[in-house]
């Protein structure tokens, strides 16, 4: 049996039998390329103020915060609870780009809860929770 072997995308087993080698190079940043576009394709939080966790001296008169994508105004939300349960955000949130932020009313020291929701550009929805301290 004559077996010859060329060097290149192709090669020969046996006369008259030639495969095509597939390249594992070009099918691996597609596949990164595809997974990494459905990661970003959400709305994340990038950053909150007052900070995530974080504990401030005194109450904010508003919590603001960024995402990784703009945001869709009519059907973003921002609700702030304070340490009894009850909303202490004054309603609709204001929407600039990646930003969304909402004024709070007066209020004492303890724990803050923040949730939100937003739906990106994109159309993609998330949401999350996150708390923050009032006090020493």
């Amino acid at each position: 049996m004559d077996k010859e072997l060329t060097v290149g995308k192709e090669f020969t087993i046996d006369k008259g039998l030639t495969m095509r080698r597939t390249s594992l190079t070009g099918l691996i940043p597609l596949l990164l390329l595809l997974a990494t576009g459905e990661a970003t394709a959400h709305a994340s939080l990038d950053r909150a103020e007052p900070r995530v966790g974080n504990t401030v001296a005194a109450a904010p008169r508003e919590v603001t915060l960024w995402f990784t994508q703009k945001l869709e105004p009519a059907f973003s939300t921002i609700t702030v609870t304070n340490p009894a349960g009850q909303r202490v955000d004054t309603g609709k949130p204001r929407v600039n780009g990646n930003q969304m932020a909402v004024s709070l009313r007066a209020a004492g020291a303890g724990t803050y809860r923040v949730n939100w929701r937003v739906l990106s550009v994109d159309t993609h929805t998330t949401d999350g929770n996150f708390s923050f301290q009032v006090g020493p």
